[in-house]
């Protein structure tokens, strides 16, 4: 590593990567512990632009540490009678799950990330209590809920979740679903893992180093730059992934790459109130999702979950919904900003026109008092006092806007993998179920990304997760003239260049 000093303070020039990994989540984290193992021999670096990694999204307290596995997130499935998105998120989570333990090496402690919790639905009223009773039937012709256990018998609900029943006269119709193998994840201690992982097999991590700029050279690789507290760095790079979270649209905008024409961000934050008490938290032992409110957006949906964090249990409650034009939590006050460009302007105001409920829920819960919200609470949890709670920020969200030729624009609330045309950079935008089913994404990365590689590295996927299943279109040459043959060729530099590096 060389070095230089200018008006602007020391700068770095390093040498080149074959892969540059931009983020300290669990995103990054995820990527760069699948490129250690199937590629030992590469170079990779991940940049952080915060002193710690996993203090943005994947921090514990920044989520709700759901695993999602379609077991009690209504949104996935707002019509009962189609399970596509639930049973689809239930399998990617197993994947998941089955890389997880793949973490563990023999001279470790076993992995404390995950804590069993069982998951629940509990919704009163007539029309909630029918969809719920449909939607159990719908789950139960697959193998994936087939355990699930559903009830309308208040004693038997009040035994699932006392602290939701306490309080309550009786008179409301109720139902619940419980599946008793769900999940907390504490996916900030799961992304040390991973970075840990990576690091054992050669990754190198760098905290403090904030990417401002992705420049590609006539050579087609890529120049990262940025700023440290000290000066400046800048590093080459094969291939580069954006794993920034809420900042991924924005620097894949500097990138300057096509396939993020028109796209913007709508950035949504949250916040919780939580307890430690134990007289509170030794009543309640799930994560209970309810409805959400009439024109909520889907991940407003009510949950009371059980967290154990540091190896110490809480209670969370929310979300309430919050709005900044940062990005990240520790992101500006100017952000959104940096974003706009005249292409995505018409998407974004027409999200806006489209959705006025939306607007004015989010209004209406800026405007909530302290008090409202512990009232909310109180719906869900009558026999509780104030003096139990404390009320704190979680992360920002940045939910993606999309161009529409019929819509203008639409607001999406999952993960959206943008891959460029010669496959160099890649990047994740959108939320919702993102760190569950990183491992599946990200495959989905490197699949699109380097084609060639995929039966090469097919053995030892299967192996790690035997659930993947690489289905023979993923591994094999597309037939001339096809879509995926189009792709094919316009990523044949990038992956010959990574190959023979």
């Amino acid at each position: 590593m060389s070095r230089r000093h200018s008006a602007e303070g020391t700068q770095y020039d390093d040498p080149e990567y074959d892969a540059v990994l931009i983020g300290a989540g669990i995103m990054s984290a995820t990527l760069g512990a699948l490129l250690a193992r199937l590629e030992p021999d590469r170079s990779i670096l991940v940049l952080e632009r915060l002193d710690e990694v996993a203090m943005e999204s994947s921090a514990p307290w920044n989520n709700a540490g759901t695993g999602h596995a379609g077991l009690c997130e209504l949104n996935y499935m707002p019509d009962p009678t189609d399970s596509t998105r639930a049973e689809e998120i239930g399998r990617q989570f197993r994947i998941s799950r089955q890389f997880w333990d793949s973490l563990d090496e023999p001279d470790e402690a076993p992995a404390t990330f995950v804590n069993a919790t069982p998951h629940m639905d509990v919704v009163f009223g007539e029309r909630d209590v029918d969809y719920l009773r449909r939607r159990y039937a719908t789950l139960q012709r697959s193998p994936l809920f087939s355990a699930m256990e559903y009830s309308e018998d208040p004693d038997t609900i009040a035994r699932w979740a006392p602290l939701v029943m306490a309080g309550r006269t009786g008179s409301e119709p109720v139902a619940a679903t419980r599946y008793e193998a769900g999940t907390d994840v504490d996916f900030g201690a799961l992304t040390h893992r991973l970075l840990s992982d990576a690091r054992r097999r050669g990754a190198e991590i760098r905290t403090g180093h904030e990417v401002t700029r992705l420049r590609r050279t006539a050579d087609g690789r890529w120049m990262v730059s940025g700023r440290t507290k000290t000066g400046r760095f800048s590093v080459r790079s094969r291939f580069v992934f954006v794993g920034a979270g809420g900042y991924a649209l924005k620097l894949l905008q500097k990138a300057r790459i096509p396939e993020v024409r028109g796209f913007a961000v709508f950035p949504v934050g949250a916040q919780f109130l939580r307890t430690a008490d134990p007289d509170v938290v030794s009543r309640h032992a799930a994560k209970v999702y309810s409805q959400a409110d009439v024109d909520a957006p889907p991940m407003s949906v009510p949950h009371l979950d059980k967290r154990i964090v540091d190896g110490r249990e809480w209670l969370m409650f929310g979300p309430y919904a919050t709005f900044s034009t940062r990005l990240l939590k520790h992101g500006r006050l100017t952000d959104l900003f940096t974003t706009l460009r005249p292409h995505n302007l018409a998407p974004l105001l027409g999200v806006g026109i489209q959705n006025l409920p939306l607007v004015r829920y989010l209004i209406g819960q800026l405007l909530a008092s302290r008090t409202r919200k512990f009232r909310q609470l109180q719906r869900f949890c009558p026999d509780v006092r104030d003096s139990e709670w404390e009320l704190i920020d979680a992360g920002q969200r940045a939910q993606l806007v999309k161009p529409d030729r019929r819509r203008i624009g639409v607001l999406t609330f999952g993960t959206e993998v943008v891959t460029s045309a010669d496959g160099s950079i890649a990047g994740l935008l959108g939320a919702s179920p993102g760190a569950s089913i990183a491992p599946t994404a990200l495959i989905e990365v490197l699949r699109t990304c380097f084609p060639d590689h995929v039966e090469r590295w097919r053995p030892m996927l299967e192996r790690m997760m035997p659930d993947l299943h690489l289905d023979a279109e993923t591994t094999s040459r597309a037939e001339p003239g096809s879509a995926r043959a189009t792709a094919a060729a316009r990523n044949g530099s990038a992956r010959k260049d990574f190959e023979e590096r």
